[in-house]
């Protein structure tokens, strides 16, 4: 089964455990990522389902691997005799993606268990902040001590 999708301004031919390089996508590594902008579906023997332009109710689903830049591109431009010139590079924020589902109903397969543990993380990073904001809060009071003594 393949799946054509869009991303980025790009599309992209896809079929199950594909890894390739996208535009950057918010997240981190581990994080499970759907593309619901699929264009096609196929399967072996069969014709393909098209869109017009997208498939209602088909999502991709994606195991983000990592956050990475591509290679880096010189722009340099010259002006003849006229003693201007100017150099830049360029490296662009790219986002490696495996496929771990293709689904033409919408329905979620079990990575659907690694996202709602990803959003048990956020829950314990907030139960931590507030102990770092109440250590912070006596540090601030000590130095008001000390301007009142002198």
């Amino acid at each position: 089964m393949f799946a054509v999708i869009k991303t980025g301004g790009k599309q992209y031919r896809v079929s199950e455990n594909d890894v390739f390089v996208v535009e950057k996508l918010a997240g981190e590594a581990g994080d499970t990522i759907q593309f619901d902008e699929v264009l096609m579906i196929g399967e072996d023997g069969k014709a393909p389902t098209v869109g017009s332009p997208l498939l209602d109710k088909a999502s991709v689903t994606a195991e983000l691997v990592r956050q990475t830049r591509g290679e880096k591109v010189i722009i340099f431009k010259k002006r003849r005799r006229q003693n201007s010139r100017r150099k830049n590079g360029h490296r662009q924020d790219l986002t490696l993606v495996k496929i771990t589902g293709i689904s033409a109903s919408g329905a979620k397969k079990a990575p659907a268990k690694k996202a709602a543990a990803a959003e048990d993380k956020p829950a314990e990073k907030a139960a931590a902040a507030p102990k770092k904001a109440a250590a912070k809060k006596p540090a601030a009071k000590k130095p008001a001590a000390k301007s009142e003594k002198e």
